[in-house]
């Protein structure tokens, strides 16, 4: 990988602070990091906790989300994504982008989101309260 980009899928809780001080020097004022959690619902269910499934690839696309916005941009990039059995409060998903200023932070940070979340191969499975199971994503 680049000096520019850092992308990981684990099983292991994401360090998140490992993440933003990957794209940190002192010539960034602003730091913008997503952070997806657990929720405990979804489209009017109650949800008590998730599956998430990786294809074997997945690693890969999440690198290419990265780089296609660390070119993009010319900031550093960096995004993980969490696999295994998750419970609500639990962080799934950790994205963190530096710049000189908020605006391309904000910007890219979303962006960088939005494209794991349109390509990334990896599906989640709820588990509900009452007890019915739904994979989302597939």
């Amino acid at each position: 990988m680049g000096n520019d980009i850092l992308a990981l899928i684990s099983v292991e809780p994401i360090d998140a602070t490992a993440i933003e001080n990957f794209v940190m020097d002192d010539e960034k004022g602003a730091l913008v990091t997503f952070r997806g959690v657990v929720r405990n619902h979804d489209h009017g269910l109650a949800v008590v906790s998730l599956e998430y499934s990786a294809h074997p690839d997945a690693a890969r696309f999440l690198e290419d989300c990265c780089r296609t916005i660390a070119t993009e941009t010319g900031l550093r990039v960096a995004a993980a994504h969490r696999i295994g059995p998750l419970v609500v409060g639990d962080v799934a998903l950790v994205a963190a982008v530096s710049a000189a200023h908020r605006g391309e932070a904000f910007s890219a940070c979303e962006r960088l989101v939005d494209l794991i979340k349109q390509t990334v191969p990896i599906w989640k499975r709820q588990h509900l309260a009452d007890g019915a199971t739904e994979w989302v994503g597939l």
